[in-house]
Formats: structure tokens, C-alpha cells, sequence
């Protein structure tokens, strides 16, 4: 398949607002393919390569420009061997090689194929498909019903894994994917609630338990076999030999748990995500970091027992399981009380933790989803910081101010302390008037940045402020997010502000 029929596609299904002609039009598209091409052209249409992060930014794209080609000509087959080949670079002068490999793959593509790529690349495709469209294209195209897709790219982790079994081999291409020791599931998601008395209201009687701050871990276990996988599916069981002997001294033979792990205080307090992260560290000196940072496992969920699965179990059945196996379980409660939920947040939070979660008691394990059967409390944290520069956007939001530079008042050195950069938040009405406001206080710019005066305060939602060596003051926020302008207020947060977040002083 030439990749401008796709670039087409993807036209037409961003044009339209009506989800039954995106199905058609991707069914359509689904059901001209074959072999490989099926699992990078799901990629694709899911915003990503088949071989996940490239390696590629801004301005290696900027520097690859090539004239664009009069006709179109570049196959799906060459672009994924491209990418392919970009992944792979590495060493000294790797940027040079993957600029030239990119002009290549760039000089045979139409201008509206380079628009694509550069999209893909930069992860801003927007053509309003979303993985549940996207599902029910594949289903359409394979000639069966969206639920059984639906639950087998839910255990797969893999859409692309799903299509290709799906219109290859039909409906029993789908019978490998159902939950399988060591081959780990996407773990359920939450969304998120304002407050308990809204979660309580969306979900009626709920199961309540602290939200950790820590490292989430799915474990497998097999008789004396174990292996524990991450959030994001890698196997770390090398790195927790702890967790390890922990899930090997559980009663029954066959186990799936899913969990968080924590480095805990003498005290029993939680120690900072990035300190606990240190034990997942490339270079890791086990031994010590073992001794110094002990990992300690708190069981949430219980997915798989004695050969049977549970996710279609309701939550509070699930629990009940997981209870009677081990003690090791998250603080728990169950209330419909506003009042006795306020409780058990302020009891979480005042032991260190980040909130608490609210679980609907009928609820089966979604895995891979981020639906309003889990939702998640936490304590508010905000501040206002001025935007010290703005990164012009790509995709969806070229021609706009996009990336901003967000910087709190360093009453200590004078000007201002960088802690990091955001374009989480922003509506299209955000975009607009930040670009217009910000061109109008420029000061500087280079080939993607505006530098502005810190003329602008925007209040910034934020989960921790975390250590980083990126920025001199030391500190960067995480999960940064713009909740609003604050053009009532000319004068942003200080560091020292900053500093009582992180709960102490970072130098």
C-alpha cells in the first residue's frame, strides 16, 4: 500500500465528525491490507511507529527538510523500514545519520506525506480516531462483533498484535489473547474525581484505598516461578528480589497480582516516587540499594487464581480473594458516607500518601482502560508560575504557541528559576489568546522558541515536585498541567514556595 492512500484516510477521518463514517472510512482502509503493513498501519493510526519511540526531535526533523516529491510513490513497507533503520542508530554522530536517513525517507515523500511523518514523529497525530473507533473499524473489517475485539486488544496490550490475528485468521486468530501467566496485562486505569463527595456521587457505595505514590507491579507467579512486570509491561524481576520471595511465600500455586511497591521510612512513612524509582535504575548496585531502599508490596487486585481468571469478577468479589490470601494488602475501606470518605483521605493523607481511590463494587477488571470505575483523589496542588518562553506547536496545533517554559521567582539570585516545561491543559481557546499575549511581550526567539518577558501567570496543576539535574534551581514539577490564566495576578509563586511542596530544600 502506498502511504498516501493512509495519508488520506487519515485526512477524511479528521474532517468528519461522525463516527460511523470514521469507522467506514478505516474499515475500508483495514480491509485493503496484508502481512506486515497490517501492524504499522494500525500503528500509525494509533499516533505511533511500530517500533515505539524513534529517538527523533524537533530539530532533527527541522534540519532533515527535503523538497517535497510531485507524485506520491513511498510504500508503507519503505517508511516502516526507514523508521526501523532510525531506531537503530546509535554513538558518535548519531544525530548526522539520522538526519540524513530522515531527508532520504523525506525527499520521496508529497508535502502532505511529509506534514504525516513529521506528525508521527513529533506524536501529534490528531485525526480523531481514537483506539474505540479504531477497534470498531477492525471489527467491521474482520466481520465480527466489537466486544470480542474489543477484550482480546484489552489482554493483548497490543492493538496491532489484535488486528493482524483478527484479519488473518478471523475469529479464532483471537482465542490466544485471554489472560496467561507471565504474559503480562495492561493494567486498569483511573480517571479522576474533584473530590470524594463527586466520586462517591458518580460510583454510590465504593470501595475506598490509599492511593501510593510508588512503583506499580503486576506479579506472576507459577509454583516457585515468578516474575513481576511494570506498568509499562517491562520485566523487572531482576531488580525486586524482595517482591520476589514476598509473592513466592503466598498461599495457592498460580497467582496474578497487581500492586504498588514502596520504599518505606524507618518510620513506615513513604519515601518520594523518585527515590523509589531508584531501585528500577539501569545501573544498579542491587546489593546495597537493596539494604538501603528495601521494597515493600501492597496488593491491590488479584487477577488470575489456581487457572482461573478473574477480571470478569465484580471488584469487591476480587478483594475478598486477594484478602483471604495475604495480610499485604492497601488500607481498604467501604462507604457511601461523604463524610467517613473525607476521613479516610485525610487518614491517607497524613500518612504520607497521595490520595485515595474510589472503586465501583460491581466493577470487572477493564485492563488498558481509564474508565469511571476507578477514580482518583487527590490533595489539590497548584501554583502560579510566569511563562518564560513558548515552543511553537506541531500537528493539530501549528501556527500556535504551544510548549510553555514555566519559571517561579528566585527571590534569593534575582529573575527567575525554571522548573520545567507543559502543553497539557490547553484548549484551542488556550492556544489562541496565550499566542496572541505572548508575541506581544517577545523579547527573542529562535527557530521554535518565543522567549517573553514573565509578564504572564498561569496557575499550574501539578502531582510532586521531584529532584532534576536539568535545571539550576534543581527542581522540576511532574505532571505539570495548566488549569488557567491568572491574569488578575502580575507576580508568580517563589521558589522558596516551591521548595515547601517538595518538602524541603533541593541544592
Amino acid at each position: 500500500m502506498l502511504l498516501s492512500t493512509l495519508v488520506a484516510t487519515s485526512a477524511q477521518v479528521a474532517e468528519t465528525s461522525r463516527r460511523l463514517v470514521k469507522i467506514d472510512l478505516l474499515a475500508a482502509l483495514l480491509g485493503q491490507l496484508a502481512g506486515d503493513e497490517i501492524d504499522t498501519v494500525v500503528a500509525f493510526l494509533s499516533g505511533g511507529a511500530r517500533q515505539g519511540r524513534i529517538g527523533v526531535g524537533w530539530a532533527t526533523i527541522r534540519d532533515a527538510g527535503a523538497a517535497p516529491a510531485a507524485e506520491p510513490n513511498l510504500e508503507i513497507r519503505e517508511v516502516d523500514a526507514g523508521l526501523d533503520a532510525l531506531s537503530k542508530v546509535r554513538g558518535t554522530g548519531s544525530e548526522g545519520r539520522k538526519r540524513d536517513l530522515l531527508r532520504a525517507l523525506f525527499g520521496r515523500a508529497t508535502e502532505p506525506e511529509q506534514r504525516f511523518l513529521t506528525g508521527l514523529l513529533m506524536g501529534e497525530i490528531r485525526q480523531g480516531a481514537l483506539e474505540g473507533i479504531l477497534i470498531e473499524a477492525l471489527a467491521k473489517a474482520a466481520r465480527m462483533e466489537p466486544e470480542r475485539v474489543r477484550r482480546a486488544v484489552m489482554l493483548a496490550g497490543d492493538i496491532g498484535r489484535v488486528a493482524r490475528a483478527a484479519l488473518e485468521e478471523g475469529a479464532g486468530g483471537l482465542e490466544q489473547f485471554d489472560v496467561r501467566l507471565f504474559r503480562p496485562v495492561q493494567p486498569m486505569l483511573a480517571a479522576t474525581a474533584e473530590d470524594v463527595q463527586g466520586a462517591l456521587g458518580d460510583l454510590g457505595e465504593a470501595a475506598l484505598e490509599y492511593k501510593f505514590d510508588g512503583v506499580r507491579i503486576q506479579v506472576h507467579r507459577s509454583g516457585d516461578d515468578v516474575m513481576v512486570f511494570s506498568r509499562a509491561l517491562n520485566d523487572v524481576t531482576a531488580a525486586v528480589p524482595e517482591i520476589v520471595e514476598a509473592a513466592r511465600a503466598l498461599p495457592g500455586r498460580d497467582l496474578i497480582l497487581d500492586g504498588e511497591a514502596l520504599s518505606l521510612t524507618r518510620e513506615g512513612r513513604p519515601q518520594p516516587f523518585q527515590v523509589t524509582m531508584r531501585r528500577f535504575g539501569r545501573k544498579l548496585d542491587l546489593e546495597r540499594m537493596r539494604a538501603e531502599l528495601p521494597l515493600t508490596p501492597f496488593w491491590f487486585d488479584l487477577l488470575y487464581v489456581d487457572g482461573q481468571a478473574a477480571i470478569d469478577e465484580p471488584q469487591a468479589r476480587r478483594f475478598s480473594a486477594l484478602a483471604g490470601l495475604t495480610p499485604q494488602t492497601v488500607p481498604h475501606t467501604v462507604t457511601g458516607d461523604p463524610g467517613r470518605a473525607a476521613d479516610f483521605l485525610r487518614e491517607a493523607l497524613e500518612r504520607g500518601h497521595e490520595g485515595i481511590m474510589a472503586k465501583a463494587l460491581d466493577a470487572p477488571y477493564a485492563a488498558g482502560s481509564r474508565g469511571q470505575s476507578w477514580l482518583k483523589v487527590k490533595r489539590a496542588r497548584t501554583l502560579d508560575l510566569a511563562v518564560l518562553a513558548a515552543e511553537w506547536g506541531h500537528g493539530r496545533r501549528h501556527g500556535w504557541l504551544s510548549n510553555l517554559h514555566l519559571g517561579a521567582r528566585d527571590t534569593e539570585k534575582g529573575g527567575f528559576a525554571m522548573l520545567g516545561k507543559t502543553f497539557k491543559g490547553l484548549t484551542d481557546e488556550m492556544l489562541a489568546w496565550q499566542t496572541e499575549q505572548l508575541l506581544k511581550l517577545e523579547v527573542a526567539r529562535d527557530a521554535y522558541t518565543v522567549y517573553v518577558e514573565p509578564k504572564l501567570i498561569v496557575e499550574i496543576a501539578f502531582n510532586d515536585v521531584q529532584v532534576s539535574p536539568h535545571y539550576p534551581s534543581g527542581m522540576a514539577l511532574r505532571f505539570a498541567r495548566v488549569k488557567r490564566y491568572r491574569t488578575d495576578k502580575s507576580e508568580a509563586d517563589t521558589v522558596d514556595a516551591v521548595r515547601q511542596f517538595a518538602g524541603g530544600t533541593y541544592e
